[in-house]
C-alpha cells in the first residue's frame, strides 16, 4: 500500500470487527427486549427516541462503571430508562434485559459474509460486551474468529483508547501489524473516531443508511475519516470479489 495512493481491500490481512450494530442487529434486539417498558410508557415513543435514550444512558454508565460486565451494565440502563419513562420495573426485569443480548439477531447478510471473509482475512472481534454474552452471539455468527477482545477483557468500553491499545498490543503478539488491519464497524462514535486516533484504516458499514440520527450510538463530536464505506457486509464482500478479479 503506497502512502500516496488510496488503500485497496486486498492490502489488508486482518479485519477487526465491532460486533453489535455491525454483525448483530442490536437495535432490533433492543427494541424487542424493551417492549415491557415501552408498551407501558405514558406517551408513545418513536423507535429513534427509544434508541437515543438508550444510547445516552448506556454511554454515561460505561464512563461511570467501565469495569462492569455489559450484561450487568444493561440491567442498570433498563432501570434508568424505566425511571425516565415513569414505568415500574423490578430488578429481575432489569437483569432479564441484560440477558437479552443472547437473543439479539445477526443481520441477514452477516453469516454468509463472515464465511466468505474468513477465507481471505484473519477475523478479529473488538466489542463492547462481556465474554459470556459474546459467546452466545458467536453461536449465531457461525464463524471461528482468530481473536476476540471484549470490554470485559480490556476493563473499559469503546471509544476509550485503552480498548484499541489492548487490541493492537495483542495482535502484535500474533504477528499482525497495524498497517495490516482494517477496522470494520458501523459506529462512528465507538469505532471510527478512535480508529482515526490510533492510525488505523477503517471501513464504515453504514447499517443505518436512510434512517435519521445515530440510533443506539452517541453522536460523534467530529465526523471521523474512513477509508471505505458500504451499506452492508454483503456489499463489502462484492467489493472484495471485484478487487480480487482486478
Amino acid at each position: 500500500m503506497s502512502a500516496d495512493s488510496p488503500p485497496k481491500l486486498t492490502d489488508f490481512e486482518a479485519l477487526t470487527f465491532d460486533c453489535y450494530g455491525t454483525l448483530i442487529d442490536w437495535e432490533a434486539g433492543m427494541i424487542e427486549a424493551l417492549k415491557p417498558l415501552t408498551s407501558q410508557a405514558a406517551r408513545p415513543l418513536t423507535r429513534n427516541a427509544i434508541l437515543e435514550a438508550h444510547a445516552r444512558h448506556e454511554s454515561s454508565q460505561q464512563i461511570q462503571t467501565p469495569a462492569k460486565p455489559y450484561r450487568e451494565l444493561l440491567a442498570t440502563v433498563y432501570r434508568r430508562l424505566a425511571e425516565q419513562w415513569g414505568v415500574a420495573a423490578n430488578w429481575s426485569d432489569c437483569v432479564a434485559y441484560g440477558r437479552s443480548i443472547r437473543n439479539w439477531p445477526p443481520f441477514a447478510d452477516t453469516v454468509a459474509a463472515l464465511a466468505y471473509l474468513k477465507r481471505h482475512y484473519k477475523l478479529v472481534i473488538l466489542s463492547n460486551v462481556d465474554n459470556e454474552s459474546f459467546a452466545a452471539s458467536n453461536e449465531k455468527l457461525k464463524v471461528a474468529f482468530d481473536a476476540v477482545y471484549t470490554a470485559e477483557d480490556c476493563g473499559s468500553y469503546k471509544p476509550s483508547s485503552r480498548n484499541f491499545e489492548y487490541m493492537l498490543a495483542k495482535l502484535e503478539t500474533l504477528g499482525i501489524k497495524k498497517r495490516q488491519i482494517l477496522h470494520t464497524a458501523e459506529s462512528l462514535f465507538h469505532d471510527h473516531a478512535p480508529a482515526n486516533a490510533h492510525g488505523l484504516a477503517s471501513c464504515w458499514i453504514y447499517r443505518r443508511r436512510g434512517q435519521e440520527g445515530f440510533g443506539a450510538t452517541m453522536t460523534p463530536a467530529h465526523a471521523p475519516h474512513y477509508d471505505f464505506r458500504f451499506d452492508s457486509l454483503a456489499d463489502l464482500v462484492k467489493a472484495h470479489q471485484e478487487a480480487v478479479r482486478d
